[in-house]
Parts: structure tokens; C-alpha cells; sequence
């Protein structure tokens, strides 16, 4: 009978799902607090979900010396305490005070380019007319410009602060995550029948893997930029080097384009100290990305994800138009796992086929 085929099981399957996200659609005024419960608890989730992943190889490596959980955890929190009060006491005056001196500087820069325009439009006679008319708009706009700027920066600094009161939860969650994180995959299997729940606690195994394999490589491969950045920019003697190379490191975190991201305001810098300091810096970059791409990535994140970098490219810049910068931060994650599910589940199937046994649905 056709109601017996898989083909027709499975299209029966995705006609529900999609009834079901219609009927979900429609009725959003039910789903609308839960949704917001949602995103009041996404951040100190995610922030303790990244620590979980950093510090969980640190936790099993005190309990392979027989240290108890607990205190195992507790040893953690207390070397996160540790870093966290040596950032703040050796970087993050030096990277404020450098931050303070560049934002006071920005008006000179602003001067200095007004000059460089004003001079290159009183020397070149070939400009067409629309661009002077572009440069004259711009320039008698700068102010505004400027405002919008600015409005930009306190409107970022108010989330900021949202986001700090919502980081005050994220070692509750962290504590739990590595204390009760290896419960998780069993509970919620435990409705399953033996051979299923086998079958999605190897998919959640997968989804782990494929996690921690982007989370550690891409935060260690960040901070490798980042110092290999400082120290060249301390070379060249570049001034705010530490706050640059600060900014670089967290521009890094961004797959593929982070790196050409990092190096923009430092070339300005550059420029405005030195015009050779400028293609200095863009020097530094290439050999650093060189360095990253030969040494440190291969061996940190190797291919765990195996995706390619046009699907890189195309996956940042559809979330970026969709979800800003959040998006681009959380994109290649996110289709990592969805591409973890997918290939299990296909894989499954093709098993099913031999025993219907191995089937999920």
C-alpha cells in the first residue's frame, strides 16, 4: 500500500511540520512570552555554553586525578576568578587609557582628512562633477555623520550594559552545565526505545563534537591573532597597539571575514601616524594570517567541520542581513549542527533501509 512507503511517510512527515510552524504562526500571541523568556535567558545560556566548552577539557583533566567533580568545578571558578582579576589589573587599564586617547584623537583625524580632501579637490582638475558633489555633501554633513556615530556607540554601550547584568547569571548556568552536562543526552533519551535512544545520543555525541571542535579552535585561533598582532604592532611601533590587537582578536572570532575586519582601523591609524606605518600594519596582517593559516589553525581546528569557504562567505553574509552582527557570530555554528543532523539522519535512513530496526521515524 502507499501509505506503507517511506517516501510517502516521510512527505506525510514534512506536510505536518510545516502545518504545524503555520498553525504556530498563527497563533504567535501564545508563543510570544515563551519566546521572551527565551531571549531574557539566551545570553547567560550562550555565555556559559561557551565557557562550558573552554574550561570542560580543564575539568576532566583534574578529575583524571581523581579530584571529585565539585571540587574540580570549584578549581575552575577559581582560575577563571584568577584570569579575570589579571586582565583586569595588567590590560584592561593599558587597553582603557589607549581607547580614552584614541576616541580624543578622533577629531584630528577627522581635521586631517578634511585637509587631505580639501587639498586633493584644489589640485585635481579631472574630478567629474558628481563626486566633488558627493565630497561636498559629505563634507558639509560630517557633523551629522559624526552625531549618528555617536548615538550609535551610547546606544551600544546601553546594551552593553544589559548585557553585563545578564552575564551576573552566567556562572550559575556554567556551574550546572559541568557539573550535570553528561545527564542531559540520557534524560532526554529515556522515552526512546534502546536502539533509537543509542541513535540520538550518537547524534547528540556528533553535535557535542562538532561544537566544541568550533568553539575551542576558533576562540584559540582568535587569541593567537591577537598576540601575534600586539607583538607585530609593538614592532613596528604602532601607536594604541594593544587596544588594535585587542580589537582584532575579538574581530577574528568571525570566520573568514574577522581577520580583514580586524586590520581596518589599525591601517587608519597607521596612516594618520605614518603613511609607511599604514602598509606596515597591512604587512603585519598578511604575515599573521599566514601563521594562523598555516600553523595554527590546521592543528587547533583542523577539518572537524569540513565546510568549505564559499559556503563561509554565503552563510555571513545572509545572517548579517537577516540578524546583524549576531547573526554573523552564530551562523557557522548553527549550520554546523544543522548540517550534523542532516547527515545523520540520511545516514540513518540509508541504514534503515537493510533493517527497519535502525529507523527513527
Amino acid at each position: 500500500m502507499v501509505l506503507e512507503k517511506r517516501w510517502f511517510q516521510t512527505l506525510t512527515m514534512f506536510i505536518l511540520i510545516f502545518l504545524l510552524i503555520l498553525l504556530i504562526s498563527a497563533t504567535n500571541f501564545i508563543f510570544d512570552p515563551i519566546f521572551k523568556y527565551m531571549g531574557a535567558v539566551a545570553i547567560p545560556i550562550v555565555g556559559a555554553g561557551i565557557l562550558f566548552y573552554l574550561t570542560k577539557p580543564v575539568m576532566h583533566f583534574l578529575e583524571n586525578y581523581k579530584i571529585n567533580r565539585v571540587f574540580s568545578i570549584i578549581i575552575v571558578f577559581l582560575l577563571l576568578i584568577l584570569l579575570g582579576f589579571l586582565i583586569s589589573t595588567y590590560i584592561a587599564p593599558i587597553a582603557q587609557k589607549q581607547f580614552t586617547n584614541l576616541i580624543d584623537n578622533i577629531p584630528k583625524m577627522v581635521s586631517g582628512a578634511e585637509d587631505i580632501i580639501t587639498y586633493w579637490q584644489a589640485n585635481q582638475n579631472l574630478i567629474p562633477p558628481e563626486v566633488n558633489n558627493t565630497i561636498d555633501n559629505f563634507m558639509s554633513n560630517i557633523q551629522s555623520h559624526i552625531e549618528s556615530a555617536m548615538s550609535f556607540i551610547f546606544g551600544f554601550v546601553s546594551q552593553l550594559i544589559g548585557f553585563v547584568f545578564a552575564l551576573v547569571l552566567v556562572p550559575f548556568f556554567l556551574f550546572f552545565m559541568l557539573k550535570d552536562g553528561e545527564r542531559f543526552a540520557p534524560f532526554m533519551t529515556q522515552i526512546f526505545e534502546k536502539k533509537k535512544a543509542e541513535n540520538i545520543r550518537a547524534l547528540m555525541q556528533k553535535i557535542d563534537d562538532a561544537l566544541t571542535s568550533y568553539i575551542q579552535g576558533q576562540l584559540i585561533v582568535s587569541f593567537c591573532i591577537g598576540v601575534l598582532l600586539f607583538i607585530g604592532y609593538l614592532i613596528i611601533n604602532l601607536e594604541y597597539a594593544l587596544t588594535l590587537a585587542l580589537f582584532g582578536m575579538v574581530m577574528c572570532v568571525i570566520p573568514f571575514l574577522g581577520p580583514f575586519l580586524a586590520v581596518i582601523p589599525a591601517i587608519i591609524v597607521g596612516f594618520f601616524q605614518d603613511p609607511m606605518t599604514g602598509v606596515w600594519v597591512a604587512v603585519v596582517m598578511v604575515i599573521a594570517q599566514q601563521i594562523e593559516g598555516n600553523f595554527v589553525s590546521p592543528n587547533v581546528m583542523g577539518r572537524a567541520l569540513k565546510l568549505h569557504p564559499l559556503t563561509v562567505i554565503t552563510l555571513i553574509l545572509a545572517a548579517g542581513s537577516i540578524a546583524g552582527f549576531l547573526g554573523i557570530l552564530f551562523v557557522v555554528p548553527f549550520y554546523a549542527v544543522v548540517k550534523t543532523i542532516i547527515v545523520h539522519f540520511y545516514k540513518t535512513y540509508q541504514g534503515s533501509k537493510t533493517n527497519q530496526d535502525d529507523a527513527l521515524i
